[in-house]
C-alpha cells in the first residue's frame, strides 16, 4: 500500500469508527470494540472481516510509533467503503459476481484524493484570503458539529426507472422478493408499484414476521427527515396499508419504527364505523411481544364516504413525513388533491431506537381473505439533520 493509499485508508477507517460508536477514534480499539464493529459493518454490508485485523488496523492509525505497517486486501477496504457510503446489501458471492472489481474503495479513494487535491491547490493563494478561510473552516466546523458525518447527505428519487439495476445503482435492495408481483413494480409508469401482500412486521404468535418486496436503504446518519409519496392509495379492508418503516437491522425481529396509510374494521368489541387513518406503531424487538400504538389519526369513515365519495379525492395525494432529531421522532401526514398540501403532525414522541435502515413497504397483514391492491409510490427523500 502506498502512502497516498494509506492516508486514503486511515481515514476511512476513522470515518467507519465515527459512523459504528459515534465518536472520533481517540486510540486502539479493544478486543470488545473491534467485534461490535466487525458485527455492525456485517449487519450493514452482508460482509465479513476479521475482528483482529480491525484490531490490528486501530493500533496502526492510533499509534504515533513507527509500528508495523499494515497492508488490507481490497476486498477489505471495498467492505468497509460500502459502510461509509451506505451501499446496498450484498453478500461474498453476489460481490464476487457482480462487483469483484471493488467500486467503492475505488470510489472512496477518489474522493479522498480530490479532497486533498483541492487542498493542495489552494495553498499558493495571497495571505489576505486566509483570514476568510479560518472563518470558512470555523463556520463549517461548527456546522460539523451539529450534523451527522456521511457522503452525501441527502437522497431522493421519483422512481422514473424502477428496473433492478437502476434501484441498485440508488442503493435500494429488496427483502423477501415475491417474484409474481416484484415483475410488475412498473406496472405504473414514472412509478414504483409495490402491492398488499401477506406479511407484517407486527409480531405474532401464530406467524413469522414478514414483509414481502420490502424497499430498504441504509441509514448512515442519525438525525433525519424522511419522506414519501403516495398516488391515490385507498386501503379498503382490514390491514391493508403502506408507508414508511425504520430498523434496526434488516431481520424483522428488532426494534422499529412504522408510520403508514392503514385501514381499520376493528374496535375491541364497540360497534364503530369503518376508518381509513394513519397509524404510527413501535416495537421494543426481540423478547418484546406486543408493539405500541402511538398514533391513531382517521383521515375518513367508510359510511361518510358512501354519502359523499368525493371525500376519497383526499387520498389522491396522500404523504408521510418522519423527522428525527436527538431521540425525539415527529409523524406527520399531508393528504389531498394537489401535490402541495401541507403537512399536518399526527404525533412527536421521544423514542429509544437508532434506526440503522428504512423502507418503504406494502401489506395486508396475516389475513389471507383481504385482497392485494396495488400502491403507487411517486416519491422518496431523506435528508440529514442536525441532532441538536
Amino acid at each position: 500500500m502506498n502512502n497516498t493509499d494509506s492516508l486514503a485508508f486511515a481515514a476511512l477507517f476513522k470515518e467507519v469508527y465515527l459512523m459504528c460508536f459515534g465518536q472520533q477514534l481517540d486510540g486502539p480499539l479493544t478486543e470488545t470494540e473491534s467485534k461490535l464493529l466487525c458485527n455492525k459493518v456485517l449487519e450493514r454490508t452482508g460482509l465479513s472481516i476479521g475482528w483482529k485485523s480491525v484490531k490490528n488496523y486501530s493500533f496502526f492509525i492510533s499509534s504515533d510509533k513507527n509500528t508495523k505497517p499494515e497492508n488490507p486486501s481490497t476486498a477489505t477496504l471495498d467492505t468497509l467503503a460500502r459502510y461509509a457510503l451506505g451501499a446496498p446489501y450484498t453478500t461474498e458471492i453476489q460481490r464476487k459476481d457482480n462487483e469483484s472489481h471493488y467500486p467503492y474503495w475505488f470510489l472512496y479513494r477518489e474522493m479522498f484524493n480530490q479532497s486533498a487535491l483541492n487542498r493542495r491547490g489552494k495553498s499558493w493563494r495571497p495571505i489576505t484570503l486566509m483570514v476568510l478561510g479560518f472563518v470558512t473552516v470555523t463556520l463549517t466546523f461548527i456546522l460539523w458539529l451539529n450534523l451527522p458525518t456521511a457522503i452525501g447527505m441527502e437522497f431522493s428519487d421519483l422512481f422514473k426507472n424502477v428496473s433492478d439495476s437502476s434501484l441498485a445503482n440508488k442503493g435500494w435492495f429488496v427483502k423477501d422478493k415475491d417474484e409474481k408481483y416484484w415483475a410488475q413494480k412498473a406496472s405504473q409508469k414514472g412509478q414504483l408499484t409495490l402491492y398488499t401482500l401477506k406479511g407484517d412486521n407486527w409480531p405474532d404468535p401464530a406467524n413469522k414476521q414478514d414483509i414481502k418486496n420490502l424497499m430498504l436503504r441504509a441509514l448512515p446518519y442519525d438525525c433525519f427527515t424522511v419522506e414519501v409519496h403516495l398516488n391515490n392509495f385507498i386501503p379498503q379492508e382490514e390491514w391493508q396499508q403502506a408507508g414508511i418503516l425504520l430498523l434496526e437491522d434488516t431481520t424483522l425481529t428488532g426494534k422499529s419504527v412504522r408510520l403508514s396509510i392503514a385501514f381499520n374494521d376493528f374496535f375491541g368489541g364497540f360497534k364503530k364505523p369503518d376508518e381509513i387513518l394513519v397509524q404510527a406503531v413501535t416495537s421494543a424487538g426481540q423478547g418484546f411481544s406486543k408493539p405500541e400504538e402511538i398514533a391513531h389519526k382517521p383521515i375518513m369513515y367508510t359510511d361518510s364516504i358512501k354519502l359523499n365519495p368525493l371525500q376519497l379525492n383526499m387520498l389522491q395525494n396522500s404523504a408521510l413525513r418522519i423527522e428525527k432529531r436527538g431521540s425525539k421522532f415527529r409523524f406527520l401526514y399531508s393528504g389531498g388533491i394537489t401535490e402541495n398540501t401541507a403537512f399536518k403532525e399526527v404525533v412527536s414522541q421521544e423514542l429509544d431506537i437508532r434506526p440503522r435502515y428504512i423502507g418503504i413497504f406494502a401489506i395486508k397483514g396475516f389475513k389471507d381473505s383481504s385482497a392485494v391492491i396495488p400502491v403507487h409510490f411517486t416519491f422518496f427523500k431523506i435528508a440529514a439533520n442536525s441532532c441538536q
